[in-house]
């Protein structure tokens, strides 16, 4: 029986408007699973446009039976993209990191987060009519508050945030609604992760 996985987010989990299989948690899944690591395909609670709390209602109503071998949690642009402040950003996500490493059965050392992109460089970004500025200075806050609390619980970060910006305009990159990313990004996505999960996964301790 393989390793369990769960992957919690929003549409860049879920993988809005590409195939199941081009979700970078399943990309991530099928390349452990090519190394020799037997993670089964995630079980996503994730939705697109879901901020920190709608995720955390989300996990309730959904209530998985843990413990999981692996969990990945990716949450923030929606907050950013609302406007929410970022103190309750950090409140929040410390609060879903503290459920993330329950569901890992309490190891902090099988938990995964990955930063979230800078929506500001894609096509839909750019004619939104919002200063890209301050998007890319938000997009850096909230990822580092992010960074800074996973750190400071054991949790290994993944920051992806420059792919985005040197990808985000390459039409190959973005799916067809202009905004979020194709199968080709989230596997560059996939590729970074890789060896953190693969230490995290081969870690008996």
């Amino acid at each position: 029986m393989g390793l369990s996985y769960l992957a919690l987010g929003d549409s860049y989990t879920i993988g809005e408007a590409v195939a199941v299989d081009g979700r970078w948690p399943h990309q991530l899944a099928a390349a452990l699973r090519a190394q020799g690591i037997a993670l089964g395909d995630p079980q996503t609670i994730a939705t697109t446009g879901w901020t920190t709390d709608e995720l955390d209602a989300g996990i309730n109503d959904v209530a998985p039976q843990g413990p999981f071998d692996f969990v990945s949690l990716l949450i923030g642009v929606n907050n950013q993209y609302r406007g929410r402040p970022l103190d309750e950003y950090q409140v929040q996500f410390q609060a879903l990191l503290q459920r993330a490493i329950g569901f890992a059965g309490g190891r902090a050392d099988r938990v995964l987060v990955l930063s979230f992109p800078d929506w500001g460089t894609t096509p839909y970004g750019a004619g939104s009519g919002r200063d890209l500025g301050q998007i890319e200075l938000e997009t850096d806050e909230f990822n580092a508050a992010a960074e800074v609390i996973s750190t400071q619980q054991g949790v290994a970060f993944v920051d992806i945030t420059d792919i985005s910006r040197d990808t985000g305009a390459d039409p190959a990159m973005i799916a067809e609604d202009g905004l979020h990313p194709s199968a080709r990004m989230y596997a560059l996505w996939s590729a970074r992760a890789l060896p953190v999960a693969a230490h995290l996964l081969g870690r008996t301790d």
